[in-house]
């Protein structure tokens, strides 16, 4: 229907489909490392793929994620009475990779054009074909990071397998506004993405 949708497959073919699901029950603040540590071991798995899904590489997704634990770590010290912290988590994370996406935007492109000069070299079954999903990829990512912080957050996590709920619970939302704030955010991304690339034929 709209470009969001159109481009919402090529996103999602960036990194693995989410199979573990999110708790939404708010997480209360661990007051042990026992406690940090399974609020890490239940939310890591999953913070990483989103952010590979943002970033497009794996090893900034994990250090990305590492330190939203790090800083979830700090937070918790001076705030015990967080009542979402694996929303909290979650919101700092993708604003962690939003920034780095902003940030490191030539670097990028400058690795993913010697990862296509070796793709070309390999060669594989299609090469035309990933040059071009990675081209799309690239564009997707670039409006992302063009998008304010809270639209980019729903984008993604709807195109890495959350829930409505759980989305609403990450951001703090009521589910009801959660609706206007994808339909807004859908809307954005297709004036920017025009606005960048023109129309798709």
């Amino acid at each position: 229907m709209g470009v969001w949708q159109d481009h919402e497959a090529v996103l999602m073919s960036a990194g693995p489909r989410l199979t573990s699901g999110m708790t939404t029950e708010t997480t209360a603040a661990p007051t042990s490392d026992g406690e940090f540590e399974r609020l890490f071991l239940e939310h890591y798995p999953r913070l990483v793929r989103t952010l590979l899904r943002l970033v497009g590489n794996s090893g900034q997704a994990e250090e990305l994620a590492a330190d939203a634990f790090y800083r979830l770590h700090q937070h918790r010290s001076q705030n015990r009475a967080e009542e979402n912290l694996a929303g909290w988590l979650y919101r700092t994370a993708v604003n962690l990779g939003l920034d780095a996406l902003r940030a490191n935007s030539r670097r990028t492109r400058r690795e993913q054009q010697a990862q296509r000069e070796e793709t070309r070299n390999i060669g594989t079954a299609n090469p035309l074909y990933e040059l071009l999903a990675e081209e799309q990829r690239e564009r997707v990512r670039n409006v992302i990071a063009q998008l304010k912080p809270i639209q980019g957050q729903v984008l993604l996590m709807g195109s890495s397998g959350f829930t409505c709920k759980e989305i609403a619970a990450v951001l703090g939302v009521k589910p009801n506004s959660l609706y206007v704030l994808i339909s807004r955010a859908k809307a954005q991304f297709e004036k920017e993405y025009v606005s960048l690339y023109g129309r798709a034929e």
